[in-house]
């Protein structure tokens, strides 16, 4: 790996071999030259930036046969951000998506060099992963169980194994390390010039030293780029401008809200050690001492995520490419310390260098792709979070086939640029954010963990009056709500430090607020949910509602429809209920973070029709979750109205005063398969109508409940949400939803073409509940979401999500059951004869436990001090 080119001094040039074999590919294929000033004046495809991203969506762009592509770069190819990449591609991720894109970049990588003749210094070395605490260790074993599933080897070592990998660690304080043999270092600078050979000689044209000044939008679509050597007409621009891609989005009329912000990020280089370092050698990533550490020309590279990051360019300071910024031994010292505890041989090496750069981070750890919800046909592809080179050749691929088919082919909701809103692109929050998120690279992520920056953002009119009463709060979207509330004679301090992948300890104050809603009434402010209202002068509303959503949602005034938003494989864009306020006006509720995908969705869709009206009413209402037995009692005590089932039926929505508040939007539904009502109020309302319910509530026992309690409550009946559970990957048919589609209902809508083949064909997995038999609750590993699920000693799936069932004593997961034959790997159809004839194990951290498959909620059949070993569980189905 040539990292002579990362220490070059800008302006002087240096010419790699890499430079020289693109340079003669271009011309061999008579494709312009690079320097070239004379643009083309359309392209189908417009790209900027020549990094490893900008020429991994031109590699795969062309590689799908799209020709008529021009890539941008303002500088020269490959010296931003990726020519000081430290070159470590690790497979080792927390989300599936995010290992399955680094293991399509390590394949990559590998036959670049043979398909384009440049060398990329691909070296597969491995990498080992080490464990100092008992709590890492657990982290280390859940990924492990992850990467072995997807076939990615991966192993748990003892120090003493580690030692044997790599004589020169001191491991006395290590309780263990994951080795993932096939993790690799490479040259990134050389990497993005291979990718970017390779799409020349497939038709791409490159043009570096040109800027572009801003995106050109006509009626919402992308139609050109202006640049300072003048315009090109194009149908799709892709922003890779790293970190610069938040000005450049800010730069259009309609901007592009792109959240992400720099850092800088150390690392040093070493001359070689006496017995210089072997080229194989592998990566050390010691988490727990917050350092990394890799094998460079006889030497050591070595770099780390500090607590304290400095981070830079707020103020949107531009350079064409990236210097290096000022050495900083003082701020780097923490992390020397930590590498000279590691190898203390090497107290005495020579440093060379120590590099200064800029890295670009986003507010959730996570990527940004996707489609602009703003302007139609603008894709981004930024804010790798230090992981560019692992992600560059997966996430490349993954946009390409987003512009070219529409979709990419693997769920990437955790990375889709539509998770945020325009919330999020505050340069104070996203400074604020981005010091908190880059510690958190190298931090142990427990369950449940929250951020601590950026809060307070959007909180509803009660947030003041809950914090009081002992709310703890999580962020979904920017907005708090409340997870569970604290007791005054609990020890608010020690609930609030408890991080663990054990028994929590908020385990009984939720296990009080479930008790709650299953014998009286509880309270949980939903507030944060999306809402929004679709009215019309004429028919247009139910038009295009029956078009967009598979359940028919022509019904009568005041009644509530279950249904999904489809898309042309039937998969899931959104999961929602829809309430017939009149005959030409419908109220839509949909999950917290569909906020901004949905609206992108409904306004792609419907047509521009001046007598059709889409509005977000989410912040007009504040929503109250009442539930419980005792929920009817509170609310006819307060509405002087009847609320019993023979008055006001299930799934039914009503405008009622209630206290001295009309206009309340009231709907006989908890989302949790509990009795009790929605409370949709208007914001001016809020407060009043929250007093009234509480006090006349307290004859009935009521209490508020967060969030926690409601989804042990929805796991436990079985409930799928979208985010979680569903997504654009997933069918109603798959997950037991049949009844949520009206597949004969008079008029087509997207995505029935789809579910009707699949219900000729059947289904390739099924949507399972299984609860575990021999799991301890005190004592064991607690499931969480993501565990692998076995059949018969065969990996099947994952789990989606999981939760403690306070009424069946058990833990409940979720999850998706495939069909793998045995022979070819294939996916066969997925039957409920093949579910319930198997043995089911759920993989906690290497451990594997005892589950019961249903395909249907369960009931447990408790008789008093019924010792839960005992307990039978009993399928609903057949009652």
């Amino acid at each position: 790996m040539n990292f002579y080119r990362l220490l070059s001094i800008i302006g002087k040039q240096r010419t790699s071999p890499g430079w020289q074999n693109w340079s003669s590919a271009r011309s061999s294929a008579s494709a312009a030259e690079a320097h070239s000033t004379t643009l083309p004046t359309q392209a189908q495809v417009v790209i900027c930036g020549g990094g490893i991203m900008g020429t991994s969506v031109a590699y795969h762009l062309s590689k799908m046969g799209w020709k008529d592509i021009v890539l941008l770069e303002q500088g020269r190819l490959a010296a931003g951000s990726t020519r000081f990449c430290a070159g470590i591609l690790s497979t080792a991720r927390h989300l599936t998506i995010e290992q399955k894109m680094a293991d399509y970049s390590n394949k990559l990588y590998q036959q670049l060099e043979q398909e384009t003749g440049i060398q990329t210094g691909y070296i597969r070395t491995g990498s080992i992963f080490l464990a100092q605490t008992q709590d890492r260790l657990i982290s280390l074993k859940r990924i492990n169980s992850r990467l072995n599933v997807i076939g990615i080897p991966s192993e748990i070592i003892s120090p003493r194994k580690v030692a044997e990998l790599h004589p020169l660690l001191n491991v006395h304080d290590l309780v263990g390390a994951m080795h993932v043999p096939e993790d690799a270092v490479v040259s990134s600078a050389d990497v993005a010039l291979a990718l970017a050979s390779a799409a020349s000689q497939n038709g791409v044209q490159i043009y570096d030293r040109t800027t572009i000044l801003h995106v050109l939008v006509k009626k919402g679509q992308v139609a050109g780029v202006e640049t300072d050597k003048g315009q090109i007409e194009c149908q799709y621009f892709v922003n890779c401008a790293g970190q610069w891609a938040y000005e450049l989005g800010l730069s259009n009329e309609e901007p592009v809200s792109i959240p992400l912000h720099a850092c800088e990020h150390f690392y040093l280089l070493t001359r070689p050690l006496e017995t210089p370092l072997q080229s194989n050698t592998p990566t050390i990533v010691d988490a727990d001492g917050r350092i990394y550490i890799r094998n460079w020309q006889g030497g050591i590279l070595s770099g780390g995520f500090e607590k304290n990051p400095k981070p830079i360019f707020t103020e949107g300071k531009n350079q064409l490419e990236i210097q290096n910024l000022q050495e900083d031994w003082d701020h780097f010292e923490p992390l020397l310390s930590s590498l000279l505890r590691r190898m203390p041989e090497l107290e005495t090496l020579e440093i060379m260098k120590l590099v200064n750069c800029p890295e670009t981070f986003t507010p959730d750890m996570r990527c940004i792709m996707g489609e602009s919800p703003a302007v139609q046909g603008y894709f981004v592809l930024a804010g790798m979070n230090s992981a560019g080179l692992s992600f560059g050749g997966g996430a490349g691929k993954y946009l390409a086939e987003w512009i070219v088919h529409g979709y990419p082919s693997e769920n990437v909701w955790g990375l889709d640029l539509k998770r945020f809103g325009a919330l999020q692109s505050s340069r104070t929050f996203l400074r604020h954010r981005v010091m908190e998120v880059m510690p958190l690279i190298y931090d142990l992520k427990v369950p449940r963990w929250d951020f601590q920056t950026g809060r307070q953002l959007r909180t509803s009119p009660l947030y003041d009056r809950l914090d009081a009463q002992g709310a703890r709060w999580m962020e979904k979207h920017g907005f708090e709500r409340p997870k569970y509330f604290v007791p005054p004679d609990k020890d608010l301090l020690a609930l609030e430090q408890s991080k663990t992948f054990y028994k929590p300890d908020w385990f009984d104050i939720v296990e009080s607020e479930v008790k709650c809603c299953k014998e009286a009434v509880c309270v949980i402010d939903m507030s944060s949910f999306t809402k929004f209202e679709i009215t019309s002068t004429g028919d247009q509303a139910l038009e295009i509602l029956q078009y967009l959503f598979s359940n028919d949602v022509d019904v009568p005034v005041g009644h509530i429809v279950h249904t999904g938003m489809l898309n042309e494989g039937g998969g899931y864009e959104n999961d929602c209920s829809i309430a017939r306020l009149n005959k030409r006006s419908f109220f839509m509720i949909s999950p917290t973070d569909q906020q901004v995908h949905c609206w992108a969705w409904l306004k792609k869709h419907m047509p521009k029709d001046s007598n059709l009206l889409l509005e977000d009413v989410t912040w007009k209402y504040t929503a109250l979750n009442l539930i419980g037995p005792r929920a009817v009692d509170v609310l006819s005590e307060l509405s002087y109205a009847p609320m019993t089932p023979d008055h006001f039926p299930s799934l039914f929505c009503k405008e009622m005063s209630v206290g001295y508040a009309n206009g309340i939007r009231v709907m006989s539904m908890t989302h949790t398969g509990e009795p009790g009502f929605m409370l949709y109020i208007p914001i001016e309302y809020a407060l009043h109508v929250y007093n009234e319910v509480m006090s006349v509530g307290q004859k009935y026992g009521i209490r508020n409940a967060g969030y926690y309690a409601l989804r042990s409550l929805r796991i436990e009946k079985f409930f799928a949400f979208w985010g979680q559970d569903l997504n654009t990957l997933t069918t109603p048919l798959e997950c037991g939803r049949e009844s949520r589609v009206k597949l004969e209902k008079g008029m087509d809508f997207i995505g029935q073409d789809a579910l009707l083949q699949q219900k000729q064909n059947g289904v390739y997995k099924r949507f399972t509940m299984f609860i575990l038999d021999d799991h301890d609750t005190d004592l064991d590993l607690w499931p969480w979401w993501g565990e692998p699920i076995y059949r018969n000693g065969q990996y099947v799936g994952k789990t989606t999500s999981s939760a403690y069932s306070f009424s069946l004593e058990r833990h409940v997961c979720l999850g998706f059951v495939h069909n793998f034959s045995e022979d070819t790997g294939e996916e066969q159809v997925v039957t409920a004869d093949f579910i319930n004839r198997g043995e089911y194990e759920i993989d906690i951290a290497g451990h594997r436990f005892q589950a019961k498959a249903k395909l249907y909620p369960v009931a447990s059949l408790f008789t008093h001090k019924r010792r839960k070993d005992d307990v039978e569980l009993t399928d609903l189905h057949g009652k």
